[in-house]
């Protein structure tokens, strides 16, 4: 499913698209689904925003939303924002891991001004 490559700074790994195993990707995501559902279910916030932590960094995750923004989504022959179609699986296992060093944006705390009357 990867392969690995020696970098200066340790190892980089690289999606081999035509080698995972999509059953397995997709019972992972959907049981992480069914984790949450009943998490939120049974009322247990703090459990929730874990699994929702755990749900973005899941490879697998990664692997079914590339898979379905680039394959089964009717609008996947259209570029986005970014002027980018993805069609070859090259380019499928780049997206990947180039999602796995996405990191989530914070905002800035608000600038306190102190106003003089």
């Amino acid at each position: 499913m990867q392969a690995h490559t020696r970098l200066a700074n340790g190892t980089e790994t690289q999606t081999e698209w035509n080698a995972i195993d999509w059953r397995k990707a997709n019972r992972t995501v959907r049981n992480l689904r069914q984790r949450i559902f009943r998490a939120t279910q049974e009322g247990n916030l703090k459990k929730v925003h874990s699994l929702q932590k755990l749900m973005l960094k899941s490879y697998s995750n990664r692997l079914v939303s590339v898979r379905r923004v680039t394959q089964m989504n009717a609008g996947r022959k259209t570029p986005g924002m970014d002027k980018l179609v993805i069609k070859t699986p090259e380019a499928r296992g780049k997206m990947v891991d180039l999602l796995a060093h996405y990191t989530i944006w914070k905002a800035k705390p608000v600038r306190r001004m102190v106003l003089s009357t």
